[in-house]
């Protein structure tokens, strides 16, 4: 899939997100003052934060996939790794908020009002819609290798959760357990800051230059052994580069080819590296001649 095909489908995605986050969020306010529930006024106002979510990936991946210029000779896709990290900081902030509402509810024995019907049934419309909504967007993230769609994915699976959160408290007032609001929402606030850290900390790896991980450089080793005339893989490093990877590669072949037929081997192992594995955006391929050690870096 080009870097086209990729934005296209970033933003058709996230512009559905958008359509549905704008209509739950007005079915969900209309509920919580209809319906008399604070915890789904609360619902919907975290629905709101989905939409801002979907704008900041449809601006993330548009830039992330811009050609390479004289400024950025080694493209843009470090920018999908901000907008990762945005959308984890948006969840992080959801989770703490809701942390200190339930605190706060308990503590000060905050008084609850019994909700109506209407908010229920709210709560599940927008659970199944949600649900929905993360294994939509879930899907076509790991189609396109996004890794801004993936934390909207979990940032639609963070609403559900609040939704049960919300469902739960409902009923547990209209039956008279109120205290299970406020406990609910400090679990499931607990839950999103945990799914917003493992975001951030994948976002940052990708910005740092993390290694790949050993089952795919195991995997890269055994089919540059497999090129014709590679006598030895004497090193090969890797490196994230946002959605992408950079290899680096020394290979060893017969010290007697010529120049010409040492280059044929590389562009071989070169163009393998790239063929079987569809994320790397670079590879570069170094001949040593076969027993050649590298010798010591001398002051």
């Amino acid at each position: 899939m080009n870097d086209e095909e990729v934005v296209k489908t970033a933003v058709k995605v996230s512009t559905v997100s958008i359509v549905v986050n704008v209509t739950l969020s007005l079915l969900k306010l209309a509920a919580g003052i209809i319906g008399q529930s604070m915890a789904m006024l609360s619902d919907a106002i975290h629905s709101l934060s989905d939409v801002v979510g979907s704008v900041i990936v449809i601006i993330g991946v548009k830039i992330a996939k811009k050609k390479e210029d004289h400024e950025h000779q080694y493209g843009h896709d470090k920018i999908e790794c901000l907008a990762s990290l945005a959308l984890g900081a948006i969840l992080l902030c959801t989770g703490v908020f809701l942390i200190y509402e339930g605190v706060k509810k308990i503590a000060t024995g905050e008084h609850i009002s019994t909700p109506g019907v209407i908010a229920l049934i709210a709560a599940i419309v927008s659970i199944v819609t949600k649900e929905a909504m993360y294994w939509y967007t879930k899907i076509n993230a790991k189609k396109i290798n996004s890794d801004a769609l993936k934390a909207e994915a979990w940032h639609h699976r963070s609403d559900a959760l609040s939704s049960v959160g919300s469902l739960i408290g409902i009923g547990g007032a209209m039956l008279g357990l109120k205290l299970l609001d406020p406990i609910m929402a400090g679990i499931i606030g607990a839950l999103i800051i945990k799914v917003a850290i493992d975001i951030s900390k994948e976002a940052v790896d990708k910005m740092i230059d993390k290694a790949c991980d050993d089952e795919i450089e195991e995997e890269m080793e055994k089919q540059v052994l497999a090129v014709d005339g590679v006598m030895g893989l004497d090193l090969i490093k890797t490196r994230m580069f946002g959605t992408k990877i950079y290899v680096d590669i020394e290979i060893s072949a017969d010290g007697n080819l010529l120049l010409s037929e040492s280059h044929h081997i590389a562009e071989d192992v070169h163009d393998v590296i790239e063929e079987k594995f569809p994320e790397v955006k670079h590879c570069t391929v170094h001949v040593n001649p076969y027993g050649y050690k590298h010798r010591k870096n001398e002051i």
